[in-house]
């Protein structure tokens, strides 16, 4: 159920990007050929009005092909691509990533009025007052009451309970320190963190270091209010989560580009069906936020200047546009042949990062040693 819910979704994030080319294409008159979901043998399809709709047998993409797209086969016929003004193709190719945008802010709003749990505000809103102690953790016995207020761990100085939680699971010290105010005195107390071992959403198993403490508001978290807009207000945070959304992404690549932040962080197919799936089990809003952020991720990700992405031949109508006149066809040819060659390399590397990332590589390598 969790592959076809994410071969859906896939399927819905291609389809949206064909059909913003598919529409401004047919919208200035260039005759749309083929609108074609997946890649590979074709399992069926349909004529509707000039144009043959298909379904092939890999979903894991998809195109729009128009008349006269390629220059070397343009004929100058008013319905072809290449007969377009350099302004009305910049259209035809750019629509493609603008309607990948629009449904990642619908799925956004609809995130904000269904409404979503932000744990992490929560914690962050939550004073690091202890509220429980749990059995068979280090906490209990160590010294640490209910209702002791935790000031700091270590040197760390402790403003709420998100503090808490990230210095227990970030701290790289056998021992923890707690300087905490009981009745109005400071006491220090020594506890030594507890390794579980847990699952993240890839299915690797991770040590944790927990103490088995709680806070004092809702012991569990069980209790986190869940936070929604009416619809003006939501349609105002959407735009906000949008233009964040893509920032952080426009940031990562950069870091990325100079080398502050690894490139195995980026995820392709394999790790967003794992992320996807995570999201399923725990809540719709969860999910519907996801499905936002990959349409935006997609989008950005088709606007790079690399051909034969979207970027790619928006990047080379500007250069025709200035110029007066398109590059030389070989040249042309070259440079997306040279662009392709990067993305396979890229698609090759985003697979092999999925794919240590989900703990494969390792099984693999145990496999072959074996």
């Amino acid at each position: 159920m969790d592959l076809i819910i994410f071969i859906l979704v896939l399927s819905v994030l291609i389809v949206v990007h064909e059909f913003g080319h598919f529409m401004m294409a047919k919208k200035i008159g260039v005759r749309v050929e083929k609108f074609s979901l997946g890649f590979g043998r074709k399992l069926f399809s349909r004529m509707y009005k000039g144009t043959e709709f298909m379904v092939c047998a890999v979903p894991l993409g998809g195109y729009v092909k128009m008349a006269g797209d390629e220059r070397s086969n343009c004929r100058g016929e008013s319905g072809e691509f290449y007969s377009k003004s350099p302004g009305h193709r910049a259209l035809v190719v750019f629509m493609g990533p603008i309607v990948n945008f629009i449904l990642a802010y619908v799925c956004f709003c609809f995130v904000f009025m269904i409404g979503y749990v932000d744990v992490e505000k929560a914690t962050k809103n939550l004073p690091p007052v202890i509220g429980g102690l749990h059995a068979g953790y280090p906490a209990k016995g160590s010294g640490l009451q209910i209702g002791d207020k935790i000031i700091r761990i270590d040197a760390q100085v402790i403003r709420n309970w998100d503090d808490v939680q990230q210095y227990i699971l970030t701290s790289k010290n056998t021992e923890l320190h707690f300087t905490i105010e009981r009745k109005g005195q400071e006491l220090q107390i020594t506890v030594v963190p507890k390794f579980d071992i847990q699952k993240d959403i890839f299915g690797r198993e991770q040590k944790i270091r927990r103490v088995g403490i709680a806070p004092q508001s809702t012991g569990e978290l069980q209790e986190v209010p869940v936070i929604k807009y009416s619809f003006f207000p939501a349609l105002g945070r959407a735009f906000v989560e949008l233009m964040d959304v893509t920032a952080k992404t426009y940031q990562a690549l950069y870091e990325m580009l100079i080398g502050n932040r690894s490139a195995k962080e980026a995820m392709g197919i394999v790790g967003m069906f794992f992320v996807i799936k995570f999201a399923i089990s725990v809540s719709f809003s969860l999910f519907l936020h996801l499905v936002g952020i990959i349409s935006a991720s997609l989008a950005i990700f088709n606007l790079l200047p690399l051909a034969p992405l979207d970027g790619g031949h928006l990047f080379l109508t500007f250069l025709e546009k200035i110029r007066g006149r398109a590059l030389p066809i070989k040249l042309e040819e070259a440079i997306a042949r040279a662009g392709f060659s990067l993305i396979l390399c890229l698609a090759l590397f985003v697979f092999y990062a999925d794919f240590e990332r989900v703990g494969w590589i390792d099984k693999i390598m145990k496999l072959w040693q074996h």
